[in-house]
């Protein structure tokens, strides 16, 4: 028997993440602090009891809570260009910032946005 599990597909960082609630993803680095609880808009897809929606290109009316865990810098990538014959030798590091998210809750319904314009 399958069980009606909540889960949504989110957009963020250019990535795409299937999340559920409780889940904990290392997604390209957010604005924030840690502890602060942030929304997720870009949701490309949601299941919530069984229903799945699915988006054009997004749900608008799905709503996905997450909590900043930690902010932190992944290992260091060593970078290593070299052309024989020139003694063309160049060496460099990178390391990406990310951000640990824990879903928080998954949910449809959420109240539509204001265009910004004000009815007369």
């Amino acid at each position: 028997m399958v069980q009606d599990m909540d889960y949504a597909i989110i957009a963020t960082g250019g990535k795409q993440y299937r999340v559920r609630p409780g889940d904990s993803i290392e997604v390209e680095k957010l604005p924030g602090e840690a502890g602060d609880t942030i929304s997720i808009p870009d949701t490309l897809l949601i299941s919530v009891k069984g229903k799945v929606t699915i988006g054009a290109p997004i749900v608008k009316t799905a709503e996905v809570q997450a909590k900043i865990a930690s902010q932190g810098r992944s290992d260091k990538v060593i970078v290593f260009k070299y052309h024989s014959k020139t003694r063309s030798r160049i060496k460099r590091g990178h390391r990406q910032a990310y951000t640990e998210l824990t879903i928080e809750s998954v949910s449809l319904g959420r109240q539509s946005r204001s265009s910004g314009k004000k009815s007369e």
